[in-house]
């Protein structure tokens, strides 16, 4: 259940896997809860040798040992009091009731030296290190374990992760060097902060990021979209800061990724576009920073319209018309006299489509003629208040009924014609009519939305729009 999601995640960005969950491979299985035999024959092992043992303490007694070291002003150690080592011992804890759990026996002296392929050269003093759980009392095993077997098991070579596990690794060591495993290659890589932050971004600040001007209007697109085809959300499930949010607002894989990838690397002081194949003949850990780099909506975004402009008709097309179904215009369009109506938006719309949910800006394109709604503000403005605006509209209602060839080009003309034979302006005529036929102020160009409504709808429309003056 919590893994399905990080998979599909990476299916969708088009990162695949030659081995591993669904795909199989040479080293299954791949699901730590069906390799308990090999955790259970790491931890007999430790024991074995010594560097893990049974312990007996409760969380009770291992609290009270904190807490003295806390009143102490000491950093706390744990005194291995319960430890037993030998079967004699543990009959004895076992005798009082106690269960064990198994902890690591790690060193209390000495540094731990390893190469970071990122960090490079990094230090750990095995006195700050606890005795770590490696085993629960019911006999599940835990991540510092389970994650060194299976990466001996799985042959990995280099461990690539989030700089915060960074600390994680002497324990991960001292396993794998007491099992007699060969030990892979370290690189911790920054985490993505905040925008305008060097904290590292969570899913659960939502409310925070939201002060962020660029964070809140990405969420308010996104949250506009889901409304738009009833999608139900949530902070835990459509958030930015997890990747199915971008999936399910209309984003581009490959703008995704290609973003992604120049958070914290770089090929150059100029390169920022690539293909697929580019960024995999281009990426090297050498080139990764160490700081983290900030999350950027503004920048997100502009890869994002980038990439939607490159895109062919068809392909754009494919990439808004999941929207329009959900909206349940495509059946809609289908009764009207375009049946390519969403193509016909599409191609009218050109680059104020930045993601595939933004075909939910045009409702007017595709419902029917009497249920047009409209901006209050925009009908008021342009025309109530305005003394000659129903009249001017009217009239030029005339003209266009008169129109046999409703092309744009042709439509354009006779309404510049026709302001100048009555000695007008054009922005006299052509907000009230925008308004009458798409309900709103703003939107493409005029003439391509009265070519795509066609006579009948913008006639039906203007009479409309009459009847509320």
């Amino acid at each position: 259940e919590a893994l399905q999601p990080i998979l599909n995640g990476f299916r969708w960005l088009g990162i695949d896997w030659d081995e591993g969950p669904d795909v199989d491979g040479p080293y299954a299985p791949y699901y730590q809860s069906q390799r308990l035999e090999q955790y259970q024959a790491a931890v007999t092992t430790l024991v074995e040798r010594g560097a893990a043992y049974h312990d007996y303490a409760t969380p009770e007694e291992i609290q009270q040992e904190r807490q003295a070291a806390e009143q102490s002003k000491t950093s706390y150690t744990y005194s291995r009091r319960w430890m037993a080592e030998t079967p004699e011992e543990r009959a004895r804890f076992e005798s009082e009731g106690r269960q064990a759990v198994v902890r690591l026996k790690m060193p209390r002296e000495g540094t731990l030296e390893l190469n970071d392929l990122i960090r490079g050269q990094v230090s750990f003093e095995w006195q700050r290190e606890q005795d770590h759980v490696i085993q629960r009392a019911d006999g599940s095993c835990l991540y510092h374990l389970a994650t060194v077997v299976d990466d001996h098991d799985f042959q990995i070579t280099h461990v690539i992760r989030a700089e915060e596990h960074l600390s994680n690794t002497p324990r991960q060591v001292f396993i794998a060097q007491s099992l007699g495993y060969e030990l892979p290659q370290f690189a911790h890589i920054p985490f993505v902060a905040e925008p305008g932050s060097r904290t590292k971004l969570s899913k659960r600040k939502l409310d925070s990021y939201r002060k962020n001007r660029d964070f809140a209007a990405l969420c308010e697109l996104g949250e506009t979209i889901a409304q738009s085809i009833g999608l139900q959300i949530s902070a835990e499930t459509f958030n930015p800061v997890i990747v199915d949010f971008y999936q399910q607002v209309g984003f581009l894989p490959h703008a995704v990724v290609n973003y992604l990838l120049l958070l914290g690397w770089s090929l150059d002081d100029r390169t920022e576009h690539f293909t697929a194949e580019e960024m995999i003949n281009n990426f090297s850990l050498e080139r990764v920073n160490k700081a983290p780099a900030s999350f950027d909506p503004q920048k997100l975004l502009a890869f994002q319209a980038y990439e939607m402009q490159k895109l062919s008709l068809d392909e754009k097309l494919a990439a808004v018309t999941p929207f329009a179904e959900r909206a349940g215009w495509i059946a809609a369009a289908a009764n009207l006299a375009a049946p390519d109506r969403v193509r016909q938006v599409v191609a009218a719309a050109g680059d104020r489509l930045v993601v595939g949910g933004d075909i939910l800006q045009y409702p007017e394109f595709f419902v029917a003629d009497n249920q047009l709604t409209y901006d209050e503000k925009a009908f008021d403005k342009r025309l109530r208040k305005p003394a000659d605006a129903a009249r001017l509209l009217q009239e030029f209602r005339a003209v266009l009924a008169d129109e046999t060839e409703f092309t744009a080009a042709r439509l354009e003309q006779r309404l510049k014609d026709w302001v100048a034979e009555q000695g007008i302006a054009l922005g006299q005529v052509i907000h009230a009519l925008r308004v009458a036929v798409t309900g709103k102020s703003v939107g493409f160009g005029m003439f391509e939305s009265l070519e795509i409504l066609g006579r009948e709808s913008v006639l039906a429309r203007i009479d409309a729009a009459m009847a509320r003056v």
